[in-house]
């Protein structure tokens, strides 16, 4: 190998014809991926598939059970209540032979959220369909589509003739969807590059900033009897209503207020409250003595987590305060899962954004912009920009019905990401020519 500065013109032509030459191969990887079901604590069958799909390729692999004792005193982590014993993160690396560009971090998250009832589902979520250019099933979107858009965007530069002329490390990390702990644990393993882009489904834009997340439970308690003389008990379904209701009251003000945000003023309500999940009593003709509803809340980008925190907590405490029962018996709030703050991304990102911007316009056109937008949701940036200095976006293909029913991807999107992708990879790492 010998390295080689490129006609880039005639470098992309060979990039887009290698892309485009192996698309149905591609389409059909990520059918076989979105057929695991990555499900939260079920994601070893996935990350067996994508190790081997780096192993193939020749990457240098690391892959290594995540310990929580590792990652507790690192900053944005979030408590996991459940079985974490068999989670494991995935690395493959490329080294060049001559190094001459910047390094880079491509990361994907494979877990994906639960299906709902299958029986709304158009087509069984772990069944990809194929109809009128969409991709249905879970995770075919959010996010396995970008992970396959890396990968093969590599694999076209290697079919081209070249290889990236600096070091990239392909990352397949769990937890995107419930704390980050995946992303961390590469993060606290030492894995560090000039710039991370995350392939989610961006619909070809960036992200300029998003929210944080703050999951926790409400743990309600009641007074059980007979149905029969309800009245001479406390229903703890009934009351954790009422708390609901008054943590609905503090999403409002703080949606109020954050009309004078600066970063998120122009946006409607970009802080949102969702009770989304509920569990309770143990017999229909009991009057139920407990209740859980676990709860995410939105944050602004510089809003204090632990002051957020408190404040939800006296929210709780004054809906209880004037109840019959649970002013002498408090709900109790549990801090789990995500416990994140917003990020913006910073002047620091620009280098890596204006090689995106080319590799974007290249793709669909010269004078096509690169629009960017403002989340209210949130991604696995935030770690690396947030606690590593690691500039950190997001651009990726359209998908639809994320978390809902019918997910899907549009296949002429992935086709578009993936060469932008290839095109920015030779930009911002540079290439090599490989001998032949």
């Amino acid at each position: 190998m010998i390295a080689w500065t490129p006609d880039l013109t005639v470098t992309q032509q060979l990039l887009l014809q290698a892309i485009e030459s192996s698309f149905d191969k591609q389409v059909s990887f990520l059918a076989d991926f979105v057929r695991i079901p990555s499900l939260r604590f079920q994601e070893g069958p996935a990350q067996d598939f994508i190790a081997a799909a780096l192993h193939e390729r020749g990457y240098e692999i690391d892959e290594w059970q995540v310990h929580l004792g590792d990652l507790e005193p690192l900053p944005g982590f979030g408590p996991i209540h459940g079985d974490f014993s068999r989670a494991r993160t995935v690395v493959g690396t490329h080294r060049p032979s001559v190094t001459r560009g910047r390094s880079l971090i491509l990361q994907g998250h494979l877990d994906v959220v639960p299906t709902g009832p299958l029986d709304m589902w158009t087509h069984p979520p772990f069944e990809p369909a194929i109809i009128d250019g969409w991709m249905y099933g879970r995770g075919a979107g959010d996010m396995k589509s970008g992970t396959v858009a890396a990968i093969f965007a590599l694999d076209a530069l290697r079919h081209a003739g070249f290889e990236p002329a600096a070091r990239i490390h392909l990352q397949s990390v769990i937890e995107e969807e419930s704390t980050g702990l995946g992303a961390l644990s590469t993060l606290q393993r030492g894995y560090r590059a000039d710039l991370a882009l995350l392939p989610e489904p961006s619909g070809h834009t960036v992200n300029r900033a998003q929210i944080g997340v703050l999951w926790f439970r409400i743990a309600v308690k009641g007074k059980p009897t007979h149905v029969a003389v309800a009245q001479e008990g406390s229903n703890a379904i009934m009351a954790a209503h009422d708390v609901i209701r008054a943590l609905e009251k503090l999403e409002a003000d703080w949606n109020a207020q954050a009309a004078n945000d600066p970063v998120y003023g122009d946006v409607p309500h970009p802080l949102n409250f969702n009770p989304g999940r509920i569990a309770g009593g143990d017999w229909a003709s009991s009057v139920p003595s407990w209740c859980y509803v676990d709860c995410r809340m939105g944050v602004l980008p510089g809003q204090d987590l632990e002051a957020a925190k408190s404040q939800i907590e006296a929210c709780v405490a004054a809906a209880s305060r004037d109840h019959p029962f649970l002013s002498n018996n408090p709900p109790e709030v549990v801090w789990n899962g995500f416990q994140a703050e917003g990020y913006v991304l910073g002047p620091e990102t620009e280098p890596g954004l204006e090689a995106l911007r080319r590799s974007h316009a290249a793709v669909f056109g010269e004078g096509a912009e690169l629009a960017e937008r403002k989340m209210t949701a949130l991604t696995d940036t935030r770690f690396y920009g947030l606690y590593y200095g690691i500039p950190a976006f997001c651009y990726g293909a359209q998908a639809e019905n994320i978390h809902g029913f019918d997910e899907r991807v549009n296949l002429e999107s992935l086709l578009r990401t993936t060469e932008v992708l290839a095109l920015f990879i030779a930009d911002w790492c540079g290439l090599n020519r490989l001998s032949s």
